[in-house]
């Protein structure tokens, strides 16, 4: 690591590292997907801290520091203050966050928080001499001169017991609830998916549509029978709605787009953890994990052709059951 006047920082190697401090907004699903259980299966401590929770300069010695996604500006003004005594940094990216082009479509609500807690800091993360992490091999080629470490997704803990429950329903009486859980980033997919939730709601009559979204997504789907518009909710709320049974068919359409091609393939945990199978969008994605018609379907983003498969696992308990059987196997 070099300082401006050129003195050389020597930083200790992360795998002799004892403690971690994982910098986070909140609790979220980057830190318990990915950097939590990769820090604990290494054996280190993690002490976990938000943007406003900063520790006693002094606390930072001999410590590896990890942002996860953004890095707020008192935390990057402590670092910078410590950077002999800590013995890293490190930051965790799960979408292409230094890209202005892959995010410059998203709501501009949300480009600024990139922009600001991110794709600006990239000067800054060189100067600290800081590692990468990633959570996609799309990531890891696209920052290869960062020499970025691939993390593979992991359920947490806490959601195990979720792929041993037997609470699913697969009897012919009960109804079929369709969801598609995405955030604000995911607003091109939806707009795609309405068409396809028209028609599946038009055939079937058992069939219920869960979304979560604002009042866009509420406006976007209005007119439509048996359709339920949750809120946006953090992470904790998210975990109790995963444990509410009652869910059948998850959908993670994926159209092809510079910020989709960063996503990881974390949807095909939150579809099996709800106790439902997954449609999923054909490509890199999700097909290094979907293995069609074993453990869910794998579809090119054909609105006709989504509907049709929506329409077929309604009506085929039987192959419900043992499709997520097997997705269950993968987690």
């Amino acid at each position: 690591m070099i300082d401006s006047d050129n003195t050389q920082i020597v930083a200790a190697s992360p795998a002799q590292a004892a403690h971690w401090i994982v910098v986070e907004e909140n609790a979220n699903p980057s830190s318990d997907y990915f950097v939590l259980p990769f820090l604990h299966a290494q054996g280190h401590s993690v002490e976990r801290r938000g943007f406003a929770e900063l520790p006693e300069p002094g606390a930072l010695r001999g410590a590896q520091v990890l942002f996860v996604r953004y890095i707020p500006n008192a935390w990057r003004r402590l670092i910078t203050a410590s950077r002999y005594e800590i013995a890293g940094v490190h930051l965790f990216m799960d979408d292409d966050l230094f890209s202005w082009s892959s995010f410059a479509r998203m709501p501009l609500r949300y480009q600024w928080k990139l922009l600001r807690l991110s794709w600006r800091h990239q000067s800054w993360l060189r100067a600290m001499g800081a590692k990468l992490l990633v959570s996609t091999p799309y990531l890891q080629q696209r920052y290869s001169e960062w020499q970025p470490q691939l993390l593979a997704p992991q359920v947490p803990a806490a959601l195990l017991p979720l792929l041993e429950r037997e609470d699913v329903d697969f009897s012919d009486s009960a109804p079929i609830t369709v969801f598609y859980h995405g955030s604000a980033s995911h607003g091109a997919d939806l707009k795609w998916l309405r068409s396809v939730i028209e028609r599946v709601l038009a055939a079937d009559e058992r069939i219920v549509f869960e979304v979560i979204g604002n009042s866009s997504v509420n406006r976007l789907f209005k007119g439509l029978p048996r359709v339920q518009v949750l809120h946006p909710m953090k992470w904790d709320s998210y975990q109790s709605l995963l444990r509410r049974p009652g869910r059948s068919i998850g959908l993670a359409p994926l159209l092809n787009s510079p910020f989709n091609r960063a996503r990881a393939h974390t949807k095909f945990l939150d579809i099996t953890l709800a106790g439902a199978v997954g449609i999923y969008a054909a490509g890199p994605v999700y097909g290094e994990v979907v293995r069609h018609r074993e453990n869910g379907l794998l579809l090119p983003m054909d609105q006709g052709t989504w509907a049709d498969a929506i329409l077929q696992l309604a009506a085929d308990r039987s192959v419900r059951k043992q499709m997520l059987n097997e997705a269950r196997t993968c987690l």
